[in-house]
């Protein structure tokens, strides 16, 4: 069987036809050549966009084997979001264990560090594959070739433009200017011809366009797909429509597009840890991976659970300081006492930690996030009495949370903020408010960074912030691999 060879960006975004000799081994879940150039199937159609969302998983080793220094053992999330926030600490007990996790948390960090290394990674990677989906999707002819209904054709083209939004939302954001590949590459020509940096403004312009077309494609429903309830969603694009114009300051769309959600079905749960815990069945979580436990032939597990047995993830003095007293959410976040990451574990015992193979799921996006992104657009357009009604609805639900035993936090928890007309005060509450409701949540340094307020956090929470740290370095492998073509971002 003909195998790939893979070379700088095109070791994630683009893959090429090489002799036959063994260099590499597939990847799980993508396509051979050969399969690309024959008649497609709709096995075929199926497993190119069902592999795509496999890059959003915790599953380990999905793109190497125990690849730490290369940051390919699991999404990288929590360390670039997170740990090199002011939520979070590498571990439990400082230890010289992965040091390169250390550089992201001290902001000392290069070019060849292995975080920005798997974000990069796991990002193109997914674009590939889905551009091979949308390009079979897009055939004219693609329903006689092979069958697929239009309602299906519809409903895969939907979830893969929208993906194809989710991965190139992450990259944007960390990188600034990237390669924007839109179709399968299938020369070394075409290779070189891509691996070229595109102003973000043009990034963001084809994220939104996908996301408009992905939302005329998708049902006018809750779930895609009764059957498959973890499918991309209609919510989900509108979800992530809405994200997209706050972190682009298109203040003004943001409301009406979270109020959509409300008319799909979506509210806050009762509990606060429900986002944590059901499976498709509670009313707030609006996008999240499927983490199977057993599952065949490819292990569909969360595998960050793991490192937590491992003393991985931990929390910073500050972050346990910033939650309101009896504040239910903190426990439901993290655990001190027993050293528990209770949300990222999706338990409040200890169940999952050490599991590479748990059934958790990964939470992407969720109401109380939107509501929140709602808020500070009402904020910054001078509705202040709706953006504090916002705030306090999430106050609300958070303080009518039963605790872990069962009983109700104590009156006079989280009070409502009371009104006012000052913008930066309620900014002020709204920063206090996201953070609390939604540590751990790969949220923190993005929210930081967008806010224009990530030096000045960093800097009293004691770490080398630099202007240049604003993003991430493109990782070197890449540019070394392009002869240049790829350029790297300042200071780096």
């Amino acid at each position: 069987m003909k195998n790939y060879i893979k070379i700088g960006i095109l070791m994630s975004a683009v893959v090429l036809i090489s002799c036959d000799d063994d260099l590499s081994e597939p990847v799980v879940g993508t396509l051979t050549q050969e399969q690309v150039d024959n008649t497609p199937t709709l096995p075929i159609i199926e497993n190119s966009v069902r592999g795509s969302y496999e890059l959003l998983s915790n599953r380990l080793n999905i793109l190497a084997q125990w690849d730490w220094n290369g940051g390919l053992v699991f999404q990288n999330d929590y360390i670039l979001q997170d740990i090199a926030s002011d939520d979070m600490e590498k571990k439990w007990n400082p230890d010289g264990d992965q040091p390169w996790i250390d550089e992201i948390n001290n902001f000392n960090f290069t070019s060849t560090n292995g975080g920005p290394n798997g974000l990069w990674k796991y990002n193109y990677e997914a674009i590939k594959r889905l551009n091979t989906a949308i390009e079979f999707l897009n055939n004219p002819d693609i329903q006689a070739i092979t069958g697929i209904t239009s309602e299906r054709k519809n409903q895969l083209l939907g979830e893969a433009y929208f993906l194809r939004s989710y991965y190139y939302f992450a990259l944007v954001n960390n990188f600034g200017d990237v390669p924007l590949i839109l179709a399968p590459v299938k020369s070394y020509q075409e290779a070189f011809e891509v691996a070229v940096r595109k102003d973000k403004a043009i990034v963001w312009e084809q994220i939104k366009g996908d996301l408009t077309l992905a939302k005329a494609l998708l049902p006018n429903t809750k779930y895609s797909s009764d059957t498959e309830k973890w499918r991309v969603s209609k919510g989900a694009v509108i979800a992530l429509l809405a994200k997209s114009a706050l972190y682009t300051q298109d203040w003004g769309a943001v409301p009406a597009l979270v109020d959509e959600l409300a008319v799909l079905g979506y509210s806050l749960d009762a509990n606060y840890f429900e986002n944590f815990t059901s499976e498709y069945n509670d009313n707030e979580v609006i996008f999240s991976f499927d983490h199977q436990t057993n599952a065949a032939p490819v292990k569909r597990g969360n595998g960050i659970c793991a490192p937590l047995g491992w003393g991985f993830f931990a929390p910073s003095t500050d972050f346990l300081n910033s939650f309101e007293a009896n504040d239910p959410r903190k426990f439901y976040t993290v655990d001190p006492a027993n050293q528990n990451v209770n949300k990222m574990l999706g338990s409040v015992n200890g169940a999952n930690k050490g599991n590479d193979d748990a059934a958790n799921n990964k939470v992407y996006m969720r109401y109380a996030d939107a509501l929140l992104w709602k808020a500070e657009a009402l904020n910054e357009t001078g509705d202040y009495t709706g953006a504090v009604n916002i705030i306090n609805q999430i106050r609300q639900r958070a303080r009518t949370t039963a605790t872990a035993d069962g009983t109700m936090p104590p009156a006079g928890t989280l009070p409502d903020r009371p009104a006012s007309s000052d913008r930066a005060t309620i900014k002020g509450w709204l920063i206090s408010e996201r953070r609390v409701e939604l540590g751990f949540e790969n949220q923190r340094m993005l929210d930081l960074k967008r806010w224009g307020i990530a030096q000045q956090v960093m800097t009293a929470h004691g770490k080398n912030f630099q202007a240049k740290h604003m993003l991430y370095p493109i990782p070197q492998s890449e540019i070394d691999a392009s002869a240049g073509t790829l350029t790297q971002n300042p200071g780096y």
